[in-house]
């Protein structure tokens, strides 16, 4: 039957297309990263909702075309398959706006997500899928589960709030932050460290996580694994945009966590991921494997 699909990865959350000023694009963080886990060969199921429009059979279409698994795919027949209004500023950095409410706001059937979810599954969630209580009970639910739980935090005001992000913290077994969110975080929780270290630290205690991701652009990034640390330098790359970067960094992280990869190779492989898709425009740009790979050679 269909809903006995098992794959190692599950993304949960907003599934939309970006309306950028040459286009739209497919986006959303949690098809972001399973395009790119899907990518890796780590097969990958999507939780999210679509409207019964054109927006969202084009967006089932290209699931289909990319083996995306959408077994746990809802429809809604009274809210809109999601846009995001997507605004370049300055040093291709971008800016959106979440129109609301939309068919991801109303993601439902816990019951039927959960008989999907494993010790050994990747269960992978943002902060931005809570901002609707529809959407945030049946996640509640599901972070109930065994599976292991990856948080990207991924904060959009004002759709977080502390007690909201707190809850979620407390449910997470890896989380991946960015330097901004990281001090944004820890100052929400009244945390006043300077140092990166520290600041780990600080939310390792108070939210019992064991595995913390910072990213940090070209400079690299670091992962803190319980009492260990882990830190990789990068290097500049020629950006074309810096949509879904971060996504597929978290995306190449998790193939490498699944595949046993050491922490030292798993952070270059992810930062390797990241800097290549800022390479080319948009979340989910088509590539081959080997070009990433001669990729990690460039940068490492």
């Amino acid at each position: 039957m269909e809903n006995e699909i098992i794959t190692p990865a599950i993304c949960y959350g907003e599934i939309l297309w970006d309306v950028l000023p040459d286009g739209p694009q497919p986006g959303g963080a949690p098809l972001n990263v399973a395009y790119h886990l899907n990518k890796l060969g780590v097969q990958t199921s999507l939780v999210s909702k679509i409207g019964k429009d054109t927006n969202g059979q084009k967006l089932e279409n290209l699931l289909d075309d990319w083996g995306i698994k959408k077994h746990l795919l809802q429809t809604d027949t009274e809210h809109p398959t999601s846009q995001v209004i997507a605004k370049m500023n300055n040093g291709n950095e971008v800016s959106y706006e979440i129109i609301f409410p939309v068919a991801w706001d109303f993601i439902g059937d816990s019951k039927n997500i959960i008989d999907c979810l494993r010790p050994s599954t990747y269960f992978v969630f943002g902060s931005l899928a809570s901002r609707n209580d529809v959407s945030r009970r049946t996640l509640m639910e599901l972070l109930e589960s065994d599976a292991i739980k990856v948080f990207d935090i991924n904060l959009r005001p004002p759709f977080v709030t502390r007690d909201l992000l707190g809850e979620l913290l407390h449910k997470a077994d890896i989380v991946k932050f960015n330097q901004a969110e990281l001090e944004m975080v820890q100052s929400f929780f009244r945390g006043s460290f300077g140092k990166e270290s520290e600041q780990i630290g600080f939310i390792q205690e108070h939210f019992n996580v064991p595995e913390i991701i910072v990213t940090k652009g070209e400079f690299g990034a670091s992962y803190y694994k319980n009492d260990k640390a882990y830190h990789a330098a990068g290097r500049e790359v020629k950006v074309k945009d810096t949509i879904g970067s971060g996504d597929s960094f978290l995306a190449a992280f998790i193939a490498g966590h699944y595949h046993g990869v050491s922490p030292e190779n798993l952070l270059k492989n992810a930062i390797a991921m990241g800097g290549f898709i800022a390479t080319k425009k948009g979340g989910c740009p088509d590539y081959k494997i080997k070009e990433y790979q001669d990729f990690i050679n460039y940068m490492f």
